[in-house]
């Protein structure tokens, strides 16, 4: 599994900058045929909407500026786009643990049926 990491910035309407993150994945076949083969797809890697407060004024802050970030986000790719490169550098490096601790939950997928061998 290889991560790809784009940086962009563009204009914003006030003329203050945004900054924008291409995420995408790349799979080998055996990758791509186990997260099918246990569903992972839905599989949460990243969000932000834990931490937009509750009730009705909570849920239309989740939807206005909620981001997310599933298996089947990476593998399509996913842009996101970030009021300040403090948040940016924020979500990449969330971004890149979780695909980290995925690549050994894919890497686990891979030795079912078979043996584990662990030399110390």
């Amino acid at each position: 599994m290889k991560l790809i990491l784009q940086r962009e910035q563009e204009s914003g309407f006030t003329g203050t900058p945004k900054f924008a993150l291409n995420i995408r994945s790349q799979l080998t076949n055996e990758e791509t045929a186990n997260i099918k083969k246990y569903k992972m797809g839905k599989t949460m890697l990243y969000t932000n909407m834990q931490d937009k407060g509750s009730g009705l004024l909570g849920a239309l802050s989740r939807a206005a500026m909620g981001i997310e970030i599933t298996v089947d986000n990476l593998a399509v790719g996913r842009r996101i786009i970030c009021k300040d490169i403090l948040e940016m550098v924020a979500v990449e490096e969330q971004v890149k643990e979780a695909c980290s601790t995925f690549k050994t939950i894919l890497d686990a997928a891979t030795t079912f049926g078979g043996d584990q061998v662990v030399e110390f």
